[in-house]
């Protein structure tokens, strides 16, 4: 695969988000959305991505965060 195929990952690059960027995993399609939070590690609506704890990681995959992908909404 080439570079470009990974050129939305977050890769742990806050400046390719927004605060209300969803991201999604690359393993097993999660979407992170920010309006949303995370009840499983009770993570309050409103939070974005980027300040997200370190130790955070899929509520379903336990996939790691850095290789969550930007999702770009198609208009």
């Amino acid at each position: 695969m080439s570079d470009a195929f990974f050129a939305g990952s977050y890769g742990g690059n806050a400046q390719k988000l927004h605060d209300d960027s969803r991201l999604e995993c690359k393993i097993c399609w999660y979407i992170y959305d920010p309006a949303e939070g995370d009840t499983y590690w009770q993570i309050p609506p409103g939070t974005p991505f980027s300040q997200l704890p370190s130790h955070w990681s899929c509520p379903n995959c336990d996939g790691n965060k850095r290789d969550f992908m930007v999702v770009r909404d198609v208009s």
